[in-house]
């Protein structure tokens, strides 16, 4: 019993009144000791009385302190044993000891005790015990136990695990995320090609088909649809509906495009999804933002742009060609006046140039000069693709003086200088990211399909998938930008040497408008005998491609690979050309080639007839390029680039197909 109990401070005043009681007896006898002896018997009784009551209160407190304790002992431990939430107890060998009811009512069972902690939850991660302090070994996670979610908070030290029911909470929030809404815009993206030869008659009726078949796709997965015009239609869905979309690979591509095959021109679709945003005005510019990377990446396939995560399904066919050349023409105009009114014009491509990079850079500063702006190409130094084009360019001292390193255009660079951009549209590409950065203004010619990275802030974009390189989109710009251009044999000449290989000989990706510009450049003196000479291989070069293909085998039917031996060092150059020559190969209709660079980096060049997009493969392993032609560098062995490249065609072919 505590002593503030047994020593309470009035128990002393009532020793102090019975001392002064036996003084007044004594007081008392010394007169009369009759009434003395009276008084002390008296005195006598009641303190008998008064220690018999003490010491009745002193049991009851103890007895009631007793039953107490009890009760508060039964309370507590029917009050753990039935609370709302699981309690857990684990040993070292991580068993049950202990648990509440909430836990047995969990699994229907009278008793989980001895079982593994692995088979009860087997999605728990159990934090390591720090002994000193505990610091760190307590965390939360949520599990699903049976068709109810838990929110678990594990402490380590004391090896206990509280659970918490969380279902009605999982429910709402997924409920959430489901009806949380998304906004999309589908585009007939060639109907004017498609249609065109057509009365009115039969273009309606070919709309209304497509029509149709578009509103029943939307409503088999709960789409709200609005027809905007002939050519454009509003999405309206949520991301349950979303989900169901992206797991069906959107076949509404393929069905359109089925559908209207006996055209000389099939209809194909762009969509663009957006989702994520809390407004619809944001929902609004990220949905026209993906369809124009859809169709910047040459149209029929889906960009749905959730979060920071942008996905692309279909793009299985080419890019239709534009019978129209309104659209050069716009932006030759737009061009001549960016050039007009800058200080000077700097003009760069990709690393590692290639012929169609300088062709097309020759190109740029031949429309420079025709209105006496000043203008340089950007070059970062010769390699084996360029070197017999630039020892004839030695040849001309007034264009090889046009040429200048980064470092050198960089202290050129004023707040009005104008930087084009020619066969690429990703910053990380070019020969200097840094001369991206500091310009103010941009533009952009490239025929690349577009990736995820994109110069964003760029005045003027020409991007033209159909096209078969950038020396053809050059070619365009210079028959509008001026009225009469008149380029010499060289420049000619190094333009029609870009589009040659670029179209491997014409033999791949051409369309009428590349024999157009072949045609306007022959006019203008380019020598095909020149093209020839730069184009020629080394012997040297012939040996080591063929002792790479003798490596090649066939994967998924018609999927040539080849792997050059390890330790093995190849120019990106030549492993691009083995790739090449692999599609001559009878049955080839897709090829990669895997092999370490002079660099360190594992390159991959894949090529494709055209019934195989090597760009998406390409783009999964963080590279990029084209329908028929991407590429890849990446860190580590050959071994393992084989092993992620496998992987990502395995992936495909079980999606949907790596064939069209």
């Amino acid at each position: 019993m505590p002593n503030v109990l047994q020593k309470r401070w009035y128990g002393y005043q009532t020793v102090w009144m019975f001392m002064l009681q036996l003084l007044l007896v004594i007081f008392v006898s010394y007169f009369n000791w009759i009434l003395g002896l009276v008084s002390l018997c008296l005195v006598g009784v009641l303190t008998y009385s008064m220690l018999r009551a003490e010491r009745q209160f002193r049991q009851e407190l103890i007895r009631y302190v007793t039953d107490l304790n009890y009760r508060i002992k039964r309370v507590e431990g029917e009050a753990i044993s039935k609370l709302p939430f699981g309690l857990i107890l684990y040993s070292e060998e991580r068993t049950v000891e202990w648990h509440n009811h909430f836990v047995a009512g969990m699994y229907g069972k009278d008793s989980v005790v001895g079982q593994p902690l692995s088979e009860l939850l087997p999605q728990l991660p159990l934090p390591s015990r720090d002994k000193k302090d505990g610091a760190g070994a307590r965390t939360t996670v949520e599990v699903m136990v049976g068709d109810r979610y838990y929110e678990l908070t594990i402490d380590a030290n004391e090896r206990i695990i509280y659970l918490h029911d969380m279902t009605e909470l999982a429910v709402l929030r997924r409920r959430y995320e489901d009806e949380r809404a998304a906004l999309g815009i589908v585009l007939l993206d060639n109907l004017d090609e498609a249609t065109q030869g057509m009365d009115d008659q039969q273009r309606t009726a070919l709309i209304a088909r497509v029509a149709t078949a578009i509103t029943e796709w939307a409503k088999q997965y709960r789409v709200y649809l609005r027809r905007l015009s002939s050519e454009r239609y509003l999405m309206i869905l949520n991301q349950k509906s979303l989900d169901e979309l992206e797991q069906s690979r959107f076949v509404i591509l393929d069905e359109v495009r089925e559908m209207t095959a006996d055209l000389k021109v099939p209809i194909t679709l762009s969509i663009g999804l957006a989702f994520g945003a809390e407004r619809f005005s944001e929902l609004g510019e990220l949905a026209q933002s993906s369809l124009d990377m859809a169709l910047g990446r040459g149209g029929d396939q889906a960009a749905v742009k959730a979060g920071q995560r942008l996905s692309f399904y279909g793009g299985k066919s080419g890019a239709i060609e534009k019978r129209t050349r309104v659209r050069a023409r716009v932006i030759a105009h737009a061009l001549r006046d960016l050039m007009q009114e800058s200080d000077r014009v700097i003009i760069m491509g990709h690393r590692v140039p290639d012929l169609d990079v300088i062709g097309a850079s020759i190109g740029v500063l031949k429309a420079a000069d025709m209105y006496k702006v000043e203008a340089h190409i950007v070059l970062d130094g010769p390699n084996p693709a360029i070197e017999r084009l630039m020892e004839r360019i030695g040849k001309e001292e007034t264009l090889l003086r046009r040429f200048i390193s980064p470092e050198q255009a960089m202290h050129l660079m004023t707040e009005h200088t104008l930087l084009v951009l020619v066969d690429t549209h990703k910053a990380s590409m070019t020969m200097e990211p840094r001369l991206v950065e500091e310009a103010s203004r941009v533009v952009i010619v490239d025929h690349h399909r577009r990736g995820e990275e994109f110069v964003t802030d760029a005045v003027l974009v020409y991007l033209e998938p159909y096209a078969s390189s950038a020396c053809e989109l050059v070619t365009e710009l210079l028959q509008y930008i001026h009225e009469k251009v008149e380029l010499s044999p060289l420049e000619a000449t190094t333009l029609l040497a870009g589009i040659t290989v670029d179209t491997k000989h014409f033999a791949l990706h051409t369309g009428s408008r590349t024999f157009e510009a072949a045609a306007f450049l022959r006019r203008n003196g380019a020598d095909t005998v020149m093209v020839q000479r730069l184009l020629k291989e080394d012997l040297q070069e012939y040996i080591a491609k063929a002792d790479i293909i003798k490596h090649a085998r066939m994967i998924h039917g018609h999927i040539a690979l080849a792997v050059t031996e390890p330790n093995r060092k190849i120019p990106q150059m030549l492993i691009a050309q083995v790739a090449d020559t692999l599609l001559n190969m009878t049955g080839v209709l897709a090829s990669f080639v895997i092999s370490e660079r002079p660099d360190g980096l594992i390159g991959i060049s894949a090529r494709s007839l055209g019934s195989m997009n090597v760009q998406v493969v390409m783009e999964r392993l963080g590279g990029g390029g084209h329908l028929t032609n991407a590429a890849v560098q990446l860190e580590g062995t050959q071994a393992e680039a084989e092993k992620k490249l496998l992987a990502v065609l395995d992936e495909i072919e079980k999606e949907e197909g790596l064939f069209e």
